[in-house]
């Protein structure tokens, strides 16, 4: 792009088996509800100065814990969200391709990034998740460190499954037996120029591939078609985020130049209101993630391509 988390785990485990064994890596349905723990993997801990200086000044933990996923929190969020998003709707929403997800097994979305910092493109893939399967297999989100800086909305985020980018955090979620989104394009893709919206491009990332090989966990490609037509980006501005040292600053490789509403000509990667559009998502088959990461990384972006291309071509 969610009553509190349900300590969710992998059981029927035998004696002395690690969760990460493979044989034993299922989708389990949500226990009931406990009150919220929040805690932060050991080594997990925001990248980017600002980042760690915002959250040692709020003491803010939020955005890390996978136990912090409130059911009927996100049962909410749903309802409202499907008020305009879904077939008909303002955002005119339609996804194909479920059947190519494992029902017996949770796996590792991968998707292209499209729509500027509000990312509409989430917020829909992720509504269409649960008009397809219920609010009994939880999706959770891999998101950019810097949208948990304000504690409120950090806390807002990990209520749905929205947790911090990072192997640790990745790891926990996939431990515990629980399906994952993955953007390996991040800021850089989804504030892509609008002349490459049809390119997809993973900027050579293997973190998702190698959590994947060693969790033996299927990669489902996604394509998004769609939230990109609501704004024309001119230059992703990866120069300038260069020259000021925004990567050190607060872990972003881009200062967008684009045109959008409500500011017309915008300079950075500012919120917009999206006009309405038709948008559009293509499920792949999954991929076994058997060879090594980098081979693995390039297969899932090639089967993303292949599938934004149909979507091109289809119109």
């Amino acid at each position: 792009m969610l009553p509190e988390l349900n300590q969710v785990h992998v059981d029927q485990m035998p004696a002395g088996e690690s969760p990460r064994h493979k044989s034993h890596l299922r989708v389990v349905p949500p226990p009931p509800p406990s009150p919220p723990t929040v805690t932060r993997p050991e080594k997990a801990r925001p990248r980017s100065k600002i980042a760690r200086l915002l959250d040692t000044v709020a003491r803010n933990e939020h955005g890390y814990d996978p136990a912090a996923y409130d059911l009927e929190f996100t049962r909410q969020v749903a309802d409202k969200g499907w008020k305009v998003f879904g077939p008909g709707r303002y955002f005119d929403t339609h996804a194909r391709g479920f059947e190519n997800i494992p029902k017996d097994r949770p796996v590792m979305m991968v998707s292209n990034h499209s729509g500027g910092t509000i990312a509409p493109d989430v917020w829909g893939l992720g509504l269409e998740w649960y008009r397809h399967f219920g609010f009994s297999r939880p999706l959770y989100i891999l998101a950019h460190e810097m949208i948990f800086t304000l504690p409120f909305f950090a806390r807002q985020f990990e209520k749905i499954g929205a947790l911090r980018a990072s192997q640790d955090v990745a790891r926990r979620i996939v431990e515990s037996g629980r399906d994952v989104l993955v953007y390996p394009g991040g800021d850089r893709d989804v504030w892509r120029p609008y002349s490459k919206r049809w390119k997809v491009d993973f900027y050579g990332r293997t973190g998702f591939s190698k959590l994947a090989k060693e969790m033996d966990m299927p990669i489902v490609p996604v394509a998004h078609a769609g939230s990109h037509e609501g704004m024309r980006v001119l230059t992703d501005g990866q120069s300038i985020a260069e020259a000021v040292g925004l990567k050190r600053i607060c872990r972003v490789q881009i200062w967008p130049i684009a045109l959008m509403l409500p500011w017309g000509l915008a300079l950075g990667p500012l919120p917009h209101l999206p006009p309405p559009g038709r948008y559009r998502y293509l499920i792949g088959e999954s991929i076994t993630p058997n060879r090594d990461p980098g081979t693995v990384a390039l297969d899932a972006q090639h089967a993303v391509q292949r599938q934004l291309t149909q979507l091109e071509r289809e119109g």
